[in-house]
């Protein structure tokens, strides 16, 4: 991984001829930690301990996981009597003996803990606690999650996402470490943040506790490059690689995040996470003529220059497509010029109606918006689509992602129920929006120049008390 920054970085300070001594920042886009999860290597097992017994005990962590997933990362799981209710108020205190059987139970035999409590999002003091009382009676070195750092309301999903994030700790140190050894080889002094799932940036130390928050980061920073590149702020971004397409809604400049829980390595959780839709379908994507004609879900991938028909190799992809066409320049037209007009008319015909049908999907009212044109692979597609108002296919749009995490801000939330009936709303509110920003601040914000940029209330009227979930988004530019 770090001789390919590396590499990069090199050839972009020797055409840019720039002294690597003036570079304050270095930011990186990566897909290493979800490349981990869907090819279940490189995961550390886990030890999950789950504070709310005997309430919590009906539904054992792992229940919904795919059993591939779970064989790789599980270890053993605990529960331990405890928890709070959603107001804050405590269930039972927590069993900090419980916790010391545990430690002797799993010391020296994994290298991470996924630590979850009853509504621990709204009071935290369980979870700290539990962490502490591990970390002192552990002899062996662990990294422990907290799942009130994680996500949000909902202690399934919840736990599941902080026990992904458990087993990304060793992927995580990897990536950073290569990093890190990339710049520092170079000359670079600056400081270094990674790009995260909902379109900021966070520093290297919450990379190193949450790397989940990273697992959507890619899609994520195309889609800010896409706006910042077309100057438009809403739109729909269709990004266009070798494999895959992703689409994804822009609003406001920000990529709209899902309502939905999110599924990361066919585990449901509840984290923050862009509504995007993954079709497989890219540059490098297979074409396979007969009676029924289809493109992927298949793909030659970095291959491409060598495999393709246009390169002289022995498979037909959708870039061939594009060349024979006249889309692109790619290889030798020559090579692709005894391919059948009506099948390339038809395997045009199946990419254009692929995306089309995504772009439907993902749309949030019947109003057609412009779509944005980035990636490599979006020379596959012409200049008008079914049902949109405009194309936009802008300068330097093969390099949107790696704008797009350039320009990021660092971004922070807060995430809690909170209740109106004991505090006045706008107090809260306030409350909330200071931690909001708070956070923002400490990642490597500048106060000065951090704001609230969204807040989201969902009145709870199943629970008593006025109880409002709350959401508070906060964004600011890097402290100079």
């Amino acid at each position: 991984m770090s001789t390919g920054i590396r590499t990069s970085l090199r050839e972009l300070l020797a055409t840019a001829r720039i002294d690597p001594g003036r570079v304050r920042y270095c930011m990186l886009g990566t897909t290493h930690c979800i490349n981990a999860l869907l090819e279940r290597k490189g995961l550390d097992r886990v030890a999950v301990v789950r504070i709310g017994a005997p309430a919590s005990k009906a539904i054992p962590p792992f229940a919904d996981w795919p059993a591939d997933l779970a064989s790789a990362v599980r270890f053993r799981s605990f529960f331990v009597e405890g928890g709070n209710e959603f107001d804050g108020r405590e269930m039972r205190r927590l069993a900090e003996r419980r916790l010391r059987t545990i430690a002797s139970a799993i010391d020296g035999r994994v290298r991470s803990v996924a630590i979850t409590s009853i509504f621990s999002p709204v009071t935290p003091a369980q979870e700290i606690q539990a962490s502490r009382v591990l970390q002192g009676a552990l002899r062996h070195r662990v990294s422990i999650s907290l799942s009130h750092e994680i996500a949000t309301i909902g202690l399934l999903e919840r736990e599941n996402a902080t026990i992904l994030n458990a087993a990304l700790q060793s992927v995580a140190r990897r990536a950073v470490v290569a990093f890190r050894r990339a710049t520092r080889q170079l000359g670079l002094r600056s400081a270094l943040y990674f790009g995260q799932n909902d379109g900021t940036l966070m520093d290297i130390e919450t990379a190193l506790r949450q790397p989940i928050l990273t697992v959507s980061s890619g899609p994520t920073n195309s889609i800010r490059g896409a706006s910042f590149l077309a100057r438009v702020s809403d739109s729909i971004v269709v990004d266009v690689g070798g494999t895959s397409t992703d689409i994804g809604v822009l609003k406001a400049g920000f990529p709209l995040e899902s309502s939905r829980p999110a599924m990361v390595g066919g585990v449901r959780t509840n984290f923050r996470i862009p509504d995007i839709l993954d079709l497989a379908l890219g540059g490098g994507s297979r074409v396979r003529p007969g009676r029924r004609l289809t493109v992927g879900p298949d793909s030659v991938g970095y291959r491409l220059t060598k495999e393709a028909r246009a390169v002289g190799g022995p498979t037909l992809t959708a870039t061939d497509i594009a060349v024979a066409l006249g889309r692109c320049r790619f290889g030798d037209p020559k090579n692709v010029r005894g391919l059948s007009p009506s099948m390339v008319a038809e395997a045009d015909r199946v990419i254009h109606a692929m995306v089309e049908a995504g772009i439907d999907r993902v749309r949030t009212s019947a109003k057609p918006l412009p779509v944005i044109l980035v990636g490599g692979g979006s020379i596959l597609l012409r200049d008008r689509l079914k049902g949109v108002s405009q194309i936009v296919r802008p300068d330097h749009f093969d390099v949107a992602n790696a704008i797009g995490v350039s320009i990021a801000e660092v971004g922070a939330d807060v995430d809690t129920v909170l209740s109106y009936g004991d505090d006045s709303r706008s107090r809260a509110l306030a409350r909330a929006c200071r931690g909001a920003v708070d956070r923002a601040v400490r990642a490597g914000a500048n106060r000065r120049r951090t704001r609230v940029a969204n807040i989201e209330e969902i009145p709870l009227t199943y629970l008593p008390g006025n109880a409002v979930r709350v959401r508070v988004k906060a964004c600011g530019a890097l402290a100079m």
